[in-house]
Parts: C-alpha cells; sequence; structure tokens
C-alpha cells in the first residue's frame, strides 16, 4: 500500500515542577531553601529515513508524544529532562498546517527539524529567597510541551517526472533507463503507486526519475486514479510525456498530448508550464510513415518541445533520451524547495487556540489578566527586545484582552499585571 498523505498528532513533553524544599543538617542553624528546577520536557523531532519513500509507517501510529521532565527535588537537585521523540519521514516530506493548508517545513530542506519544544522547567524555591524573603513557600510549575496536529504530505525529489496515459509504456521505459524494477503488463494502471529510479549518465552524473500513474481525461473529477499522485511531480524540474506512437488503442498521439495538458493544468497552472520532453514510444510498433505520425510530429513543433523516438522493448532511441534529459537538465534551474508559509502572527494564534478564555480581575488600580494561553505564550516573549514587545501588544489586541480590559473600566495609567509581567495602560 502507497500512503502520501496522512494526518498526526504531536506533543513535547511538559516541563517538571520546581521544588520547594529547605535544607536541614545537623548543627547547620540556617540551612535555607534549596528546591530544584524541574527538567525540560522533551522535544519532537523529525528525521529524515533516506530509505523510505512512503508514509506507511504511519498508517496505524498517528499519536506521538515526548517524555515529560521530572520535577526538581531537594537538595538543589535538577529534575530530569524528558527524552526527545524521534519521527522519521522520508525525503521531500511537507508537515503543513491541516486547517490552513499552510506549509511549516519541507524536510527536502534539512535532515532534521524540530516541531515542538518541550516545556520549561519550572524554577525551585531558592530562586525566590530574598533578604525580606527568605523562606519562600513556593515554587513554580513547569510550563506545557506545544502539541499540535500536522499533515504530513510526501513530495518525492524526483528532478524528471514521467507522465502520460496508462499503458503508453512509462513503467517500461524507467526499467530500461534506471535499475527500477516496477510492476509491467498490457492493462490500464499497472502502476498504483509513483516508482523511483536513478538514471546513470556519463561521468558518474545523473538525476532521478519518477514514474506517476497515469492520467485519463476527466481525472479532475475522479476518473481513473483522479490527481491523486501529481504532487509528486510538483518539485520535477523536467517532464517526460510518454505518448504511445503506434496508436494500437485506437487513440491519436496528437490528441493524447492535449487531454494531458488539459489535466495538468486543471490541477496546477505552474505544472503545465514546466518544461517538456515529448517521448513518442513504441516506435517498433509504429507506422512512421502514417498521416498521424506526421501529424503528430507536425504538433510537437507547433508546441516548441523536443520530440525523441524510442522503443522500450528493443531499447532503441533511450541513450538519446538520456542524454537528451541530462542536457536540458543542466540549464533549469534547481529543485523546488519550498519555504515555510506560517507567520508569527499565525503561530501565536495557534498557541492561543483551543480554550482561549481569559479572565480580568481588579485589585485596587491593578488589574489582573490570567488564561492558559496566555502562560504559554508568554514564554515566547523577550520583554527587552523593543520589536518582541510589539509583537506582544499586537497578540493582545488580536485576541481581545485590550478590549477585555477596557470593558472591566481600566483607565490610561492603571497597572496591568500578566504573570509576574506588569506595564502600565496607555490608550
Amino acid at each position: 500500500m502507497f500512503i502520501d498523505n496522512i494526518t498526526i498528532y504531536v506533543k513535547a513533553g511538559n516541563g517538571g515542577n520546581g521544588a520547594v524544599s529547605f535544607h536541614r543538617e545537623k548543627y547547620v542553624s540556617a540551612g535555607g531553601p534549596d528546591g530544584g528546577d524541574g527538567g525540560r520536557g522533551g522535544n519532537v523531532i523529525f528525521k529524515v529515513d533516506s530509505g523510505a519513500n512512503t508514509l506507511l509507517a504511519f498508517r496505524y501510529k498517528r499519536k506521538f508524544v515526548a517524555e515529560p521532565g521530572g520535577d526538581g527535588k531537594a537538595g538543589k537537585m535538577h529534575g530530569k529532562n524528558g527524552a526527545d521523540v524521534i519521527v522519521t519521514v522520508p525525503k521531500g516530506t511537507l508537515i503543513k498546517d491541516p486547517e490552513s493548508g499552510k506549509i511549516i517545513f519541507d524536510m527536502a530542506s534539512a535532515d532534521e527539524y524540530v516541531l515542538c519544544k518541550g516545556g520549561r522547567g519550572g524554577w525551585g524555591n531558592r530562586h525566590f529567597a530574598t533578604p525580606t524573603r527568605q523562606i519562600p513557600r513556593f515554587a513554580k510549575s513547569g510550563t506545557k510541551g506545544e502539541e499540535r496536529e500536522v499533515l504530513l504530505e510526501l513530495k518525492m525529489l524526483a528532478e524528471v517526472g514521467l507522465i502520460g496515459f496508462p499503458n503508453v509504456g512509462k513503467s517500461s521505459i524507467l526499467s530500461r533507463i534506471s535499475a527500477a524494477k516496477p510492476k509491467i503488463a498490457n492493462y490500464h494502471f499497472t502502476t498504483l503507486s509513483p516508482n523511483l529510479g536513478v538514471v546513470s549518465v556519463r561521468e558518474g552524473r545523473g538525476f532521478l526519475a519518477a514514474d506517476i500513474p497515469g492520467l485519463i481525461e476527466g481525472a479532475l473529477e475522479g476518473a481513473g486514479l483522479g490527481h491523486a499522485f501529481l504532487r509528486h511531480i510538483d518539485r520535477c524540474r523536467l517532464l517526460l510525456h510518454v505518448v504511445d506512437i503506434s496508436g494500437q488503442d485506437g487513440r491519436s498521439p496528437s490528441e493524447d498530448i492535449d487531454k494531458i495538458d488539459s489535466e495538468l493544468l486543471k490541477y496546477s497552472p505552474d505544472l503545465a508550464t514546466r518544461p517538456q520532453i515529448i517521448v513518442a514510444n513504441k516506435t517498433d510498433s509504429a507506422d512512421m510513415m502514417s498521416e498521424q505520425v506526421v501529424a503528430f510530429k507536425e504538433k510537437c513543433k507547433q508546441l516548441g518541445r523536443h520530440l525523441v523516438y524510442v522503443s522500450a522493448v528493443t531499447g532503441e532511441g533511450l541513450d538519446e533520451l538520456v542524454s537528451v534529459t541530462s542536457e536540458i537538465l543542466n540549464e533549469l534551474p534547481p529543485l523546488t524547495v519550498y519555504e515555510s508559509e506560517i507567520t508569527p502572527e499565525d503561530e501565536a494564534a495557534r498557541t492561543a487556540g483551543g480554550d482561549k478564555t481569559t479572565t480580568v480581575r481588579r485589585e485596587g488600580r491593578k488589574y489582573i489578566v490570567e488564561g492558559e494561553w496566555l502562560f504559554n505564550f508568554m514564554g515566547q516573549i523577550n520583554f527587552s527586545d523593543y520589536e518582541s514587545l510589539n509583537f506582544f501588544q499586537r497578540v493582545l489586541s488580536k485576541n481581545g484582552v485590550i478590549d477585555k480590559l477596557r470593558e472591566a473600566g481600566i483607565e490610561e495609567g492603571d497597572t496591568v499585571s500578566i504573570y509576574d509581567f506588569e506595564f502600565d495602560f496607555v490608550y
């Protein structure tokens, strides 16, 4: 079974709690607080598995939770840091937000990515001792680890994609120009999943080619295998458009080109403009002087596409095909790597997601603001940095905190307290 699109749940470990403890030792009259800090929660780390080419491993396991940090202990003992959880994916996997569809990270650009960070460990009571507060009987709790659902979408890293109608010989060509061993038979949809093959070129160079299961007219509406596998040629720099030049199935090679081009355009206008080489296969059983072949040749000339005649059965023209493909690849831009589409505001909104309940209560001229999402969000802010403070203000405004303060009757100059961070309210 081939799986290339799946949603999973990941959660980093919570931070351990700080300890409340006091040093007690015989003949030591003023031991003082010695509560240790909590340990850091484990991260969720995505790593590339170079030997995988499917997301089948996620068919039965879709929940990944990292280990929480250990609580601090007496004697200034630090809690144990939680173990990271490693999620292995094939190279070329896109990590996306399932709701917006935005790309979080492209695993083609790095072999490792930390998706969710573990919670910070809480401080033990020894941190809160002051000359006027020598016996602090409190400590900080650890923060929660990040969690989210993500959509994993595999886009293979093939530089060259073989496209065309079913049974035109794509798999046969791939098996002849590479070491790939795809299933080959004389009926529609023999190929039910993309096949990859490394094509060697002179001087030790080469390229990765993918045979994409056949398209048919009406694929957008779900006919045949639909557009399910076209995502695997999104990265391809060059397309080999394979056509049955013999017309044995009663189709016109010229019309086949138009129909496949139409399906590419419906799926992605960008993909439809990708450079193409027309590969006229089955020359061993074609009448090369027929009107149909002459019209096909003229069609390719009008489109301005390179035309190569081959036979996957006899091997005729395959060396020329590999050579021409390699030469064109040398002139094309590098493989597509997708940039993250997630903005800081998107990330803040996600952190505030779920329960966005915010409470405001008044104590004299001080307004105390609380909320679980705010508690987690505060850890992302560097309060000594001007830009970070501006970002903090935008998030408060966007999530209705400023409106709630006004509804509670706050006036200019009143103090706002949000988890130990205080500032004067200014309109």
